[in-house]
């Protein structure tokens, strides 16, 4: 996505959950660079946090595309950890560790995303990154900062009873999704006035015909209502002006349905469209009253 120069202020664009669905920020950024409005910053949750991580290196949407087909396949998922479910079933026998039970093995997805990100550290990207997760321990939300971009998308993407939790600074974190699916409160904490936020509730399964699905399907239950929760508290309770785009899918698009991935793109551009002439208004106002308050000060 190539930035445009812009006389209007940049926003922060939070990138919340949503698997592969989340591709739709690119879209709605190709509409943002159009427009002339500059990502000051960018904060993502759980999938979000790997788009939040392109888009703070300020890739081309090609690139940017392209990355994440390569990254996010069904294969990810696909190698049992035997240890870890010989330890659920004979826990006594095996002995379970927590802070390394997951069902799936995460040795492809760390390579993946190590391929993908490489030596990149957070405090060193083009736009200010901040990707979110969840204390195992007690459920507080995480903000990470700083580190191996890698390693925070990793702890971020640490989907409960798949992956296991990820240790940074002592700490094991498990899935953003699980504190806040939209984490629009990190962008507020940092001094966002103008906040475009993108999100997705999760999928409910179709037919519940496994342990699996079963899992799955209480998981988004509560992150869904969650996600309700904290939007609207965050709505009341705070000042910043925030922009939800909700892009709407005729199609079902399932966890690695990476194929339809134009399809998602074009989805959040024309709901960015939507929203496009009244976020240039606003930012316009905001301009506008940033320069009067700047002459107040210089004649005080």
């Amino acid at each position: 996505m190539t930035e445009k120069s812009s006389a209007l202020p940049g926003i922060t664009l939070v990138i919340g959950s949503g698997s592969v669905k989340c591709a739709a920020v690119l879209g709605v950024a190709k509409v943002l660079a159009e427009a002339g409005i500059g990502i000051d910053r960018v904060v993502g949750c759980s999938a979000g946090a790997i788009f939040a991580g392109l888009i703070a290196q300020r890739p081309d949407l090609d690139q940017a595309r392209d990355a994440t087909i390569n990254l996010w396949t069904k294969e990810l998922t696909s190698k049992r950890d035997n240890k870890a479910l010989l330890s659920a079933m004979a826990p006594k026998l095996m002995g379970f560790n927590a802070g390394s039970f997951g069902l799936r093995s995460d040795k492809l997805v760390n390579q993946r995303l190590r391929h993908v990100y490489g030596d990149l550290r957070i405090e060193d990207m083009p736009v200010p990154l901040h990707i979110t997760a969840t204390d195992f321990s007690n459920g507080e939300l995480v903000e990470i900062t700083r580190g191996p971009v890698w390693k925070a998308i990793r702890a971020s993407i640490a989907i409960p009873f798949a992956f296991s939790p990820f240790e940074i600074e002592g700490r094991q974190l498990v899935d953003g999704f699980v504190s806040d699916p939209l984490p629009i409160s990190v962008a507020i904490k940092n001094g966002a006035r103008v906040i475009v936020a993108i999100g997705f509730e999760s999928p409910l399964q179709e037919r519940i015909t496994s342990a699996g699905r079963f899992a799955f399907q209480l998981s988004s239950l509560l992150s869904n209502n969650l996600l309700r929760a904290r939007f609207a508290f965050n709505s009341v309770a705070h000042h910043s002006e925030v922009i939800t785009i909700v892009p709407e899918f005729s199609q079902r698009i399932r966890l690695f349905d990476t194929a339809k991935m134009p399809y998602i793109i074009e989805a959040g551009a024309e709901a960015a469209r939507e929203q496009i002439d009244y976020l240039r208004r606003l930012l316009a106002s905001e301009q506008g009253a940033a320069s009067a308050g700047s002459q107040v000060r210089s004649v005080a």
